[in-house]
């Protein structure tokens, strides 16, 4: 029974030593001001306690008046940011506590007034960042422009290409070029219409039959164009028929299906589907695989890239596609961009993994001048 009594006490004393609201001391250096490098949404709270407990954040618009409990804090902690202010209006605070059943408080501080700031300080990484990568795309652009030549890694599916054309040349059947569904605003378009130039001139180079049915009215203009270009560049204008580009209609399915119905009518050697593409990726996908076509597909839709890896021989995987476009064409603005992307990839990876180490090592330069809020 003593040893009961004896536990209960103890029990007693942690609660009122560690658990209990009072503060041993006052607080002193109270102080109130805006936070910098942030949007004028909220203000710092700043103060010097040795005691224990919780303190009240009071605050007021008035300076003796109408003060409210805003939000709570451990004494020890010695800050507090309020965030429910509003931008240009001017606010006094007071800390409070409980002392011996008594409510004490500090003095008034203020008036603190929230301001926009038009500078954040703690994203100068991204502005670094970006300042960096922009000098990476202007450097390696105009080295392109100038001929110096820029490595870039060839990427599996392209060496196929010419693979599928002169399958489809030897079998004398068509290709089939699907440019997507998307309009000419989606980046996804513009690249793979840089292919359809490549491989539009392999075909008047090697006399394949080539047709690419479009779904948005603007693609199909772009592509037609596309096209004629390149059997001209080829030195073949001559080969060239409107019929090879043409429009079948505006709505999904409807041009899901009018496309597998071609495929397996017609039976070409070989199937291109590079763009955007949605719901209908596995219809086209599955339809050319099983009339036997080879299918080189290209997407940066993550959620359909399943179906063409499933489904399809070679599959240009996210920004492949965009690295395939400019690998192809040889643009200089294309080629600069995509090696300024690899560099500062390799930059970001260095930095990271200098960061892993000395993190390890207990340094928190490199995380804390990576990281934004």
């Amino acid at each position: 029974m003593r040893l009961w009594y004896a536990f209960i006490m103890i029990v007693v004393c942690f609660n009122v030593w560690f658990g209990s609201d009072a503060l041993a001391v006052e607080i002193e250096d109270f102080a109130a001001q805006d936070t910098p490098s942030d949007g004028g949404q909220s203000i710092d709270l700043r103060w010097v306690a040795t005691g224990r407990g919780k303190v009240f954040i009071l605050r007021s618009t008035a300076r003796d008046s109408a003060f409210s409990v805003v939000g709570e804090a451990l004494a020890s902690d010695g800050a507090y940011t309020d965030f429910g202010v509003e931008e240009g209006v001017n606010y006094y605070y007071r800390l409070g506590w409980m002392s011996g059943g008594d409510t004490l408080q500090t003095h008034t501080v203020g008036p603190a007034v929230a301001k926009s700031n038009w500078f954040r300080k703690y994203r100068s990484n991204a502005l670094v960042t970006t300042a960096l990568m922009f000098f990476l795309v202007i450097t390696f652009v105009n080295r392109a422009k100038k001929g110096h030549p820029l490595y870039i890694r060839r990427i599996a599916g392209l060496s196929s290409i010419d693979e599928a054309v002169g399958r489809a040349t030897e079998m004398g059947k068509k290709i089939l070029y699907i440019p997507g569904i998307l309009s000419l605003s989606e980046i996804q378009t513009i690249a793979s219409l840089s292919i359809l130039k490549h491989i539009a001139k392999l075909t008047a180079i090697y006399g394949t039959d080539i047709e690419v049915p479009n779904k948005d009215p603007l693609v199909f203009s772009a592509a037609r164009e596309t096209v004629r270009e390149a059997y001209l560049e080829a030195g073949k204008p001559d080969q060239y028929r409107e019929e090879m580009v043409t429009y079948l209609t505006y709505d999904q399915f409807a041009y899901a299906a009018s496309v597998t119905a071609k495929m397996v009518r017609e039976k070409p050697a070989t199937n291109f589907l590079i763009g955007s593409f949605f719901a209908e990726s596995l219809i086209l996908a599955e339809t050319g695989q099983a009339v036997g076509a080879i299918q080189i597909a290209g997407t940066a839709d993550i959620p359909q890239l399943p179906f063409f890896v499933t489904a399809c021989d070679y599959t240009l995987l996210g920004e492949e596609l965009f690295a395939a476009s400019a690998y192809l064409s040889h643009e200089p603005v294309l080629l600069g961009s995509i090696k300024a992307q690899d560099v500062m990839k390799a930059i970001i990876m260095v930095v990271v993994g200098i960061g892993i180490v000395t993190y390890a090592l207990g340094s928190e330069f490199i995380k804390n001048l990576l990281l934004t809020r």
